[in-house]
């Protein structure tokens, strides 16, 4: 069992009184080639990491969802059925239910802990992570089909729509179907996924460079301007 797995396991025990009903993973990821290119309907060959957030949680018998970050020390809460915008890690959840419930899924309240050990900012993917497991959540607890592109792209709308960062949906897509051992083609006009084995004896290095970033202000929304200006000029509906 990941350590992660039973650090969530061992503070929900001690904060609810019980084992959590279930414990959902989403993983971050590493890109190994096609940068900018999922909105511009091209390629990507990105890989899930061995780095996650972890989630245990509990159904509840309202439209509440209660969520403590072991990260951040802090407890956040939101209804279903008042859901405001405002800012902070909270709106990534808040975020997710918006987008389900705008797609017509049925959703269920719940209560759970949550940890991460993707660094925040490193350019892993740990916003996507975060909407993908929330998803995860409120699929285990609402009872729903999980489809992992359907998913991804509610993954996309939170980021887009409610968070504000204009981002292609690369980095959910990963974090909803990535396999160890594999990395994954993606052909973003279609949205079709194909796993890649990686060659026997590959090692993926990350390495942290201290740079940190985040999509809301790094100038990402920026660049996705100026390719839709490109195509805009090509006469071309996308870059692809």
């Amino acid at each position: 069992m990941s350590h992660l797995k039973e650090t969530v396991a061992r503070a929900f025990e001690k904060e609810f009184g019980e084992a959590p009903s279930t414990i959902v993973r989403a993983p971050g990821r590493v890109n190994l080639i096609g940068e900018h290119t999922d909105y511009n309907d091209g390629y990507a060959l990105p890989m899930a990491i061995d780095r996650a957030i972890w989630l245990a949680l509990r159904p509840r018998t309202d439209r509440t969802v209660k969520i403590r970050s072991l990260d951040f020390n802090v407890w956040g809460q939101f209804g279903l059925d008042e859901l405001e915008r405002d800012k902070g890690w909270l709106e990534y959840p808040k975020g997710i239910a918006w987008a389900l419930q705008d797609e017509g899924y049925k959703l269920n309240g719940w209560e759970g802990v949550m940890t991460s050990d993707i660094p925040r900012g490193s350019g892993l993917s740990s916003s996507a992570a975060l909407e993908l497991a929330t998803a995860k959540a409120f699929q285990t607890v609402s009872g729903f089909d999980w489809d992992n592109t359907k998913m991804a792209l509610v993954g996309q709308r939170c980021e887009n729509d409610w968070v504000g960062a204009n981002t292609g949906v690369m980095d959910q897509l990963i974090s909803a179907a990535g396999r160890k051992g594999y990395a994954l083609k993606i052909d973003f006009r279609s949205l079709e996924t194909e796993p890649y084995a990686l060659p026997k004896g590959t090692a993926v290095v990350v390495m942290d460079t201290a740079t940190r970033h985040s999509h809301t202000d790094s100038g990402y929304n920026e660049r996705r301007e100026q390719c839709e200006a490109a195509a805009t000029f090509f006469e071309v509906e996308k870059l692809r």
